[in-house]
């Protein structure tokens, strides 16, 4: 479609010219707005298998250096605290949060105790919808989000995640046994793998229509500089000409007909409705990750949106303890974001989330998203790509979400780009991706 390829070369380019990553000697984050309300996001970069197209900061697992790594993780969070800073929802990414139960268990209970939490979401895996982790969670963890990609055990054999977490039966099943210990349990699926066809697609479908998830996001397949060779010698070389159909199908079966099994909430989550219709349930917020227009994020590799700027932490296991254990955070660089920049960031976050306010948007930026953004409206339009387009709001036909999610993937992969500028900075072994490579990780704390 010669829209994507436009698109996606488009953001491209745009990434890379401004998320552009400078050194800098701040040692914490700018102090919380007044009357603000805030989540964080802590990151746990240890996974037991390295799948071939992840680009967060994540190493093999060595259980001496995650130990010490989730005691500097509270200490970081506790610096906030110290300075002034307070949360209603708190986020663990990674990596492998669950990796070591006792101490994120530890971790929430500490948060808990410290600021006014109203919610925790966490990433897993499906070897750990089991006991002790069920237990253990439940009323810990409000939003539990398992990370399956596919159900097909071709696709989790090519990504070295068979072994280790299962067969797409297995996971099934465990999916069903884990619902009831949460209010929320996501299934995190993604689309437009190389090797993946239709019959696949629709078959994964069916089984999260079947398994009992509460919520699914189906996001595509995106990578970055630095992933993109070993993906590809793993999974194939990527084909998005038909990505654009994969979503119509997703969008269809999920979302379809008289009767649909799910709701739409933002271009790739959908949550589950009951036989009349409604929502099972009412969450505090939806999709946890776009609640929340800035956040601060700690952790090593942990990435930071605060007033117009993106703060990054030290992609080095080794230079993240030294700095926390010297009182300090492990900031290593800063992105400035221009008012456009802002501004786009504004377009893409809303219209992801299905809609943008345009007085809102006046508000923001103190003109119209017509003058601030003509190009990008002009683009929409030409491709009618609003179904709803008044003085008041916007929001998106079938090609509009599509179109959306061209700019949020690529937005994605830029970020993932931003993630390897980090990267690079390192020395020694830390410097590359340890894809599946057990070999020498214990040399990162040496």
């Amino acid at each position: 479609m010669l829209s994507e390829r436009f698109l996606t070369n488009l953001v491209k380019g745009m990434t890379k010219r401004h998320l552009d990553l400078q050194p800098t000697d701040e040692h914490f984050f700018p102090d919380p707005k007044p009357d603000t309300k805030y989540m964080l996001y802590l990151h746990v970069p240890f996974c037991q298998v390295l799948c071939p197209y992840c680009s967060f900061n994540r190493y093999v697992f060595h259980e001496d250096i995650a130990r010490t790594y989730f005691k500097n993780l509270r200490r970081e969070m506790m610096m906030l605290k110290e300075r002034g800073w307070d949360f209603e929802t708190l986020y663990f990414g990674g990596g492998t949060p669950t990796i070591l139960l006792d101490e994120l268990c530890e971790t929430i209970d500490l948060a808990r105790d410290n600021f006014h939490i109203k919610e925790v979401g966490v990433e897993t895996n499906p070897n750990h919808l089991a006991e002790p982790w069920l237990s253990e969670m439940k009323g810990r963890v409000q939003r539990l989000s398992v990370g399956v990609q596919s159900f097909n055990n071709d696709l989790l054999k090519q990504m070295d995640r068979y072994k280790k977490y299962g067969s797409g039966e297995e996971i099934f099943e465990r999916i069903g046994q884990a619902a009831p210990y949460f209010d929320s349990v996501n299934v995190d699926m993604i689309f437009n793998f190389p090797s993946q066809t239709e019959d696949i697609l629709l078959d994964d479908l069916e089984k999260i229509v079947a398994c009992g998830a509460r919520q699914t996001t189906f996001s595509p397949l995106y990578v970055s500089s630095a992933t993109t060779r070993k993906m590809e010698k793993s999974l194939g070389k990527m084909d998005y000409n038909r990505e654009f159909r994969y979503y119509q199908i997703l969008d269809e079966v999920l979302c379809g007909g008289e009767h649909p099994f799910f709701s739409r909430d933002t271009i790739w989550t959908f949550n589950r409705l009951n036989q009349q219709g409604a929502h099972d349930h009412n969450l505090y917020a939806e999709e946890l990750q776009v609640a929340y227009n800035e956040y601060p994020g700690i952790g090593s590799g942990s990435i930071t949106h605060l007033n117009g700027a993106l703060y990054v932490n030290t992609f080095s296991l080794k230079e993240y303890n030294e700095a926390i254990e010297a009182g300090h955070m492990s900031i290593m660089g800063k992105c400035v974001m221009s008012k456009r920049d802002l501004a786009r960031y504004y377009f893409l976050l809303h219209l992801y989330q299905l809609r943008l306010d345009k007085n809102d948007f006046k508000k923001q930026f103190g003109c119209s998203i017509e003058r601030l953004l003509p190009a990008e409206m002009a683009f929409y339009r030409a491709h009618r790509a609003f179904a709803t387009d008044n003085r008041d709001e916007l929001t998106l036909t079938t090609m509009g979400r599509y179109l959306t999610l061209i700019l949020y993937r690529q937005f994605l992969s830029g970020m993932n780009n931003l993630r390897d500028q980090a990267r690079d900075a390192l020395d020694g072994e830390e410097h590359n991706l340890l894809f599946g490579d057990e070999t020498n990780c214990s040399a990162c704390l040496e």
